[in-house]
């Protein structure tokens, strides 16, 4: 989780007004963040070699392998952390370093990374480019590192056999996918390469963080556009999407049911919308440690530039969103 740029001039101008608290040393948790940094790399480059060997890694030449995913991700990632850690230096808030988590077991490798904010954010142009900045820096990572990643995998026939996954698909990787590959015929798709597979999930996390909910990036942005009332929409987002994921499964899995498909593949489209269901509950636990209510910010609405780029992220959301993250067939 975390929180996005402006102009450099704004944020001084916020700073000197008194717009948050003096913040610690900048090299402050590096040390602590550095080796987790490099722990992770270590970890989704592990993740990669897996993919490219498809298998287990048993030797140190298909290991090396693993950066064709892992440093397009990690650099989408690092982006990401980056611009809420630059953003919020620039307005004085007390802010630590990205803390990267390294989970091997995991299909990205990561569970991402966690940024503390050990100070307020007192106005909503402040609180505004803090939120907007990761997502915003990371999907301008992730972009292109998708567009060569799709434009380098070839379309083949899908396999005979239950067992592969498909990504989830938004409206912009669809409109990528139809001016990169054009019509695809049935029974054929996409297989993503290590690149392509890198920038579906950098905009996947970007999806992810931007929900409108409680202090995920969304949540901020949120804050910043309508004040006290995001509290309240975000409890009902939250209650909305065990339904969201419910009704996804149900999209899925009936027309499947009704042609007669068994087995895993029927199991996997009921279940495509699990992922939501899950992450409700999760936001629940975070609601529960760090309070249900946003830290308030003063009352002055945002600048008229900010607005406009908080609508764009939320519009980004919209565009990135996937109703399954991922679908197992």
């Amino acid at each position: 989780m975390s929180e996005a740029p402006s102009a450099a001039a704004d944020a001084v101008t916020e700073v000197s007004e008194g717009d948050a608290e003096e913040p610690r040393s900048a090299l402050d948790g590096w040390g602590r963040a550095t080796l987790l940094f490099f722990l992770t790399v270590a970890s989704t480059w592990y993740v990669g070699a897996q993919m490219e060997v498809e298998g287990e890694v048993t030797t140190v030449a298909q290991f090396l392998t693993g950066w064709r995913f892992s440093v397009p991700l990690m650099a989408i990632l690092l982006a990401h952390e980056l611009g809420h850690y630059v953003a919020g230096r620039l307005h004085g808030v007390d802010i630590s370093p990205p803390y990267f988590i390294p989970m091997p077991m995991m299909f990205l490798g990561t569970l991402g990374a966690v940024i503390r904010m050990r100070g307020t954010i007192k106005s909503r142009d402040a609180l505004l480019d803090v939120g907007a900045s990761g997502p915003i820096a990371g999907f301008i990572v992730a972009l292109p590192i998708l567009i060569y990643g799709m434009a380098t995998s070839p379309v083949e026939l899908l396999p005979a056999e239950s067992g592969y996954i498909i990504e989830g698909r938004g409206l912009l990787y669809l409109g990528l996918l139809a001016a990169l590959k054009g019509d695809i015929a049935a029974g054929h798709d996409i297989m993503l390469n290590s690149f392509a597979f890198a920038g579906w999930a950098g905009l996947l996390v970007t999806m992810i963080n931007l929900i409108p909910v409680a202090q995920l990036d969304g949540g901020h942005v949120a804050y910043s556009l309508v004040g006290k009332r995001q509290d309240r929409f975000s409890l009902v987002v939250t209650m909305l999407l065990p339904l969201l994921g419910i009704g996804v499964g149900l999209f899925y899995g009936i027309p499947s049911w009704r042609e007669g498909v068994t087995g895993d593949r029927l199991f996997g489209d009921f279940m495509a919308g699990a992922q939501w269901v899950f992450w409700a509950v999760l936001l629940c636990v975070m609601m529960y440690l760090a309070g249900r209510e946003h830290p308030p910010t003063t009352d002055a609405p945002l600048s008229p530039k900010r607005r406009l780029i908080a609508i764009g992220t939320l519009v980004l959301f919209v565009l990135l969103f996937m109703p399954s993250w991922v679908r197992l067939q």
